[in-house]
């Protein structure tokens, strides 16, 4: 099998990107305890055929998955339903293109853009035009709109805006 693989040069990230990370995972894995659903973070690859027919394997900083059993190893090779992405100098063009446009094609119905620095998240929703899969945003969260922030596909599963960015400092 022939995985076409993305090198991106992660010199480590800071506390604060990683905070994002924790906070969110830390947050809704209590909520989704005694569900089909599990909240991963970092530490999961996904494999996906892409729409040219190639295989891509992408690691997304926190996703939300409902069908676990479809693994080999740490790598899953069905779409989560929810991945979220937080920005760092290094990784912002690859998760805003390349990454967002194999996750449109993969169908998972919500994706989440954070900017840490910003403190912002972009929500964007899955939708269909003409029967292609499409990515729409739904709402940009940041502090004067909080109480907006939701996970549009797990109604209720909570996170508050403070719960997401708690322990995110300006380095």
């Amino acid at each position: 099998m022939d995985m076409n693989l993305q090198i991106t040069d992660m010199a480590g990230a800071v506390p604060s990107h990683s905070a994002v990370i924790v906070n969110f995972v830390a947050a809704v894995r209590k909520q989704l305890r005694n569900s089909t659903c599990y909240v991963f973070s970092d530490n999961v690859q996904y494999r996906f055929r892409t729409d040219d027919g190639e295989d891509r394997a992408v690691v997304p900083d926190a996703s939300i998955n409902c069908r676990v059993k479809s693994r080999r190893g740490n790598t899953f090779i069905d779409a989560p339903r929810f991945v979220m992405e937080v920005l760092s100098p290094s990784t912002e063009k690859y998760d805003r293109n390349e990454k967002m446009d194999l996750y449109r094609q993969q169908e998972i119905e919500e994706y989440w853009i954070v900017d840490w620095e910003q403190k912002k998240v972009e929500i964007y929703q899955l939708d269909y035009e003409n029967n292609v899969p499409r990515y729409y945003l739904w709402k940009v969260i940041r502090e004067e709109n909080q109480d907006e922030l939701k996970i549009i596909h797990f109604p209720n599963v909570k996170i508050t805006f403070d719960e997401l960015f708690e322990e995110v400092y300006l380095e």
